[in-house]
């Protein structure tokens, strides 16, 4: 970046298109990935509620075992306990959180046995009627294997973050035929940049997944509906409403899910029977409402389709309410996405009885929406997710609405989301906001010191610190040029490597041309994050500023101080507010006051 014809809108580079072949391979790879773990969840269903091997799909719910179903979860966790405690401690929780640790923490790098494990220890915990989702294992499973084939190849840390992404994009994809809202929960959840390098790996990966599904596991949609039509002001305005609901209610999940962490953190015994009491509460609240045991997709289905009465929608919500966040909170396996989808639901089938007819599962499809953008703080994939689990594009408007009220609810109400709290436990931090860098705006030449020191190469080192000003404060000039007779730049020396060298007898009367070491350099129309790259890359806090024309004509020089002068200018515009038009222009001619008449001298 050395000249403005260099400054491009982005920074890819050819290395894009390899990661991008790579990134295709892992969509196919996590479709088949997604459909052996949804197989592995209906085997084992089968085995623990029926007795039977086989791979269909079955609902806990239709169990025959009696008060022996309260068994079943606890006994699903008693297996999940001894697999993290002497497999790995990293398949506990629903996914998504572990695949930010490893990006943040690890390189990106996932463990082979995570890769294993993970989906297995999943399938058990819904398996036994766990009342969580198979996406949040999938995106973690999918990502885990996008991580091992990164490993097999000599990559960054940041390709290996990208190839992961892919992974537990393309996951979600396959998993709901869902290949947008797979790309934009990436970009909202776990990608921390917006960049090309990164979004076209994963968008053809989240394409591959979504068609790769179509032979694997048959097209979408999920939950197919009837167009629903325009809607109204005043569905618009019960919309706000629902969005408002549902805000609250992601406050209440989230924070339900972590009081009950807290608890189990008091238990006097190790973590590894924590999900035994989680499951002995999914066994009490199965005998209540089976229904709300499992992934619960038939479920979602019935409440979209207005199935179910009043009562029962009541019973089931604040059923599965309590038995996902408690059995959430003891450290087991599972997602957050369907039981998010199915406690929306409930709770815009209730909605449904006091806001105006909009069609069939409407407001359950629109709650779905809210707090699926309001609790995991993704409000695009909130609002695509559901147009493609419906293909129903009416519902964009109403969802841009609601999803928008229930984000803005939750941010305001919440400091982290339901997966950056557990991120924040663990003493890591994740801004969820994006922004162009200030850096990138003000170029060298806006900050640097043109009014510059400069030394002779010729000079000896006593007589050229004899020369110097005095350092009276931290943000003294410490790097200083050096010219030869030309005026062109020889190198370059600070203050302290000049007062060490005049301290010694055999060095104090050589020329500056023989000790001066290489100068760091940078260009006027460099970038300040060029500027910060250079000094990173030659490990200093100083630059010489050097004519673009004449990379040995020496213009001034910048210091790192001189870098906040960006993050002033940003300061200055978040903070300082004025008026700069006055109201008088804003009324008719005739209303504006008139300026007072001058007055005679």
């Amino acid at each position: 970046m050395d000249d403005l014809t260099d400054l491009g809108d982005f920074t890819a580079t050819r290395r894009m298109i390899p990661i991008a072949a790579l990134a295709i391979a892992v969509g196919i790879l996590a479709t088949f990935v997604a459909e052996l773990l949804l197989l592995l969840i209906a085997l084992c269903t089968n085995l623990a509620y029926f007795q039977r091997w086989s791979l269909a799909p079955a609902s806990p719910a239709a169990h025959h075992l009696g008060l022996v179903s309260v068994v079943v979860p606890v006994a699903g966790a008693l297996i999940i306990g001894l697999m993290a405690r002497y497999g790995s401690e990293r398949i506990r929780g629903h996914g998504i959180p572990e695949a930010l640790e490893a990006i943040m923490t690890r390189g990106s790098r996932v463990q082979a046995r995570v890769a294993l494990l993970k989906p297995i220890s999943s399938a058990i915990s819904i398996g036994s009627g766990g009342p969580f989702g198979a996406e949040g294992p999938i995106i973690m499973t999918g990502g885990a294997f996008g991580s091992l084939i990164a490993q097999l190849f000599a990559l960054t840390a940041a390709e290996r973050k990208t190839l992961l992404v892919a992974g537990a994009a393309a996951g979600m994809a396959a998993t709901f035929a869902a290949p947008i809202a797979a790309i934009l929960l990436a970009v909202e959840l776990l990608l921390f940049e917006w960049k090309p390098r990164s979004f076209v790996p994963v968008a053809l990966a989240s394409a591959t997944a979504a068609t790769a599904r179509t032979f694997v596991m048959g097209a979408g949609p999920l939950f197919p509906v009837a167009a629903h039509g325009g809607v109204g002001v005043e569905v618009l305005a019960c919309c706000a409403l629902a969005g408002l609901a549902a805000g609250a209610c992601s406050g209440l999940l989230t924070g339900a899910v972590y009081a009950c962490e807290d608890w189990f953190k008091r238990l006097p015994f190790h973590w590894m029977w924590w999900p035994m009491l989680g499951g002995l509460a999914i066994g009490v609240g199965g005998l209540i409402a089976p229904r709300a045991l499992g992934v619960g997709y038939d479920v979602i289905g019935d409440l979209v389709r207005d199935d179910y009465p009043l009562q029962a929608v009541l019973v089931l919500v604040v059923v599965k309410a309590l038995i996902w966040s408690f059995s959430l909170g003891s450290g087991t396996s599972g997602g957050v996405l369907a039981p998010l989808l199915m406690i929306g639901g409930a709770l815009g089938a209730l909605e449904g009885r006091l806001f105006p007819d909009a069609g069939l599962g409407f407001w359950a499809l629109i709650s779905m929406g809210a707090i699926l953008g309001g609790t995991m703080r993704a409000p695009l994939t909130g609002m695509v997710f559901i147009v493609e689990l419906t293909h129903d594009l009416d519902l964009l408007v109403p969802l841009a609405v609601a999803v928008t009220v229930a984000h803005g609810f939750t941010v305001l109400a919440l400091k982290r989301s339901i997966l950056t709290e557990k991120i924040a436990r663990r003493g890591l931090h994740v801004s969820r906001e994006y922004a162009i860098d200030e850096l990138e705006v003000l170029f060298v030449r806006d900050v640097m010191a043109t009014e510059i020191e400069v030394l002779r190469a010729g000079d000896p080192v006593a007589a050229a610190l004899a020369t110097l000003g005095p350092a009276d404060h931290e943000r003294s000039p410490h790097l200083f040029p050096v010219l030869d007779d030309a005026a062109e730049l020889v190198g370059a020396v600070t203050r302290r490597e000049l007062q060490a060298w005049a301290a010694d007898p055999a060095q104090a009367g050589v020329a500056l041309a023989a000790l001066a070491r290489s100068a760091p350099t940078v260009r006027t129309a460099a970038t300040l994050r060029g500027a910060v790259a250079a000094m990173a890359a030659h490990d200093v806090t100083a630059l010489v500023v050097v004519n673009p024309a004449n990379p040995r004509h020496v213009v001034g020089t910048m210091q790192l101080h001189d870098l906040l002068k960006a993050r002033v200018r940003h300061l200055e515009d978040e903070q300082r507010r004025e008026r700069v038009l006055p109201w008088e222009y804003v009324l008719p001619r005739w209303i504006r006051p008139r300026p007072a008449a001058a007055r005679p001298t």
